[in-house]
């Protein structure tokens, strides 16, 4: 098992933690991440696009014009699609992008990009993470006690109104839940910041059934 520093809000180190090689120490697959990133950002997409085909759009009951003498091509309503106005013809309707993977493979993909922030040097464990009060600026001095660089994902095991507060003016930080960690946020993260106790409980969540 493989060391890491364990800080206090004040960036010292206080202590040593034993990370799991199981959960933490885990080879880089370019294919595990590539389909577990891509269920999670097409989970991700809206899909309300909608248009109309020429059944939907309004009007157009009335033949615009007799069917022969005109020398003009026939037409049966203003409302087919080479009419400006009128219906697609391959409309959009409403749908969902998500499909899903197989639960082994997602649980791979989290230990491997855990392993990832944690060969890479980021991956900062802290004691706790108690703030006193709601105040961006005073978390802000934590993140650069710490050195949490860049794009920074804090995960905890419980997101308080304190914590919650004093991280959304921060534009390059985010708070999340650790039972709600996806692969994604935390390879879009430069730093991941967690606590002893989300440690544990990756520990425990992510070792082999």
């Amino acid at each position: 098992m493989s060391k890491i520093d364990v800080l206090n809000m004040q960036g010292e180190v206080v202590s040593s933690l034993k990370l799991n090689e199981k959960v933490f120490n885990q080879e880089w697959n370019d294919q595990i991440i590539y389909d577990v990133v891509k269920s999670q950002r097409a989970a991700m997409r809206i899909g309300s696009s909608q248009t109309k085909n020429r059944s939907d759009v309004s009007g157009g009951g009335k033949k615009p014009y007799r069917q022969k003498g005109t020398g003009h091509a026939r037409q049966g309503t203003i409302r087919a699609p080479q009419y400006r106005g009128g219906g697609h013809v391959f409309e959009l309707h409403p749908r969902d992008y998500s499909f899903s993977v197989n639960r082994k493979v997602r649980r791979q993909a989290l230990r491997i990009a855990l392993s990832e922030k944690v060969e890479t040097g980021n991956f900062i464990v802290l004691d706790s993470l108690k703030l006193e009060e709601p105040k961006t600026k005073e978390f802000a001095k934590v993140l650069d006690n710490i050195k949490a660089l860049g794009k920074v994902l804090v995960l905890v095991d419980e997101v308080n109104e304190n914590l919650e507060l004093s991280i959304r003016n921060l534009y390059y930080a985010a708070a999340c839940m650790d039972s709600h960690t996806s692969v994604y946020d935390v390879l879009n993260a430069d730093s991941l910041v967690v606590t002893k106790d989300v440690v544990k409980y990756f520990e425990e969540a992510l070792l082999d059934e």
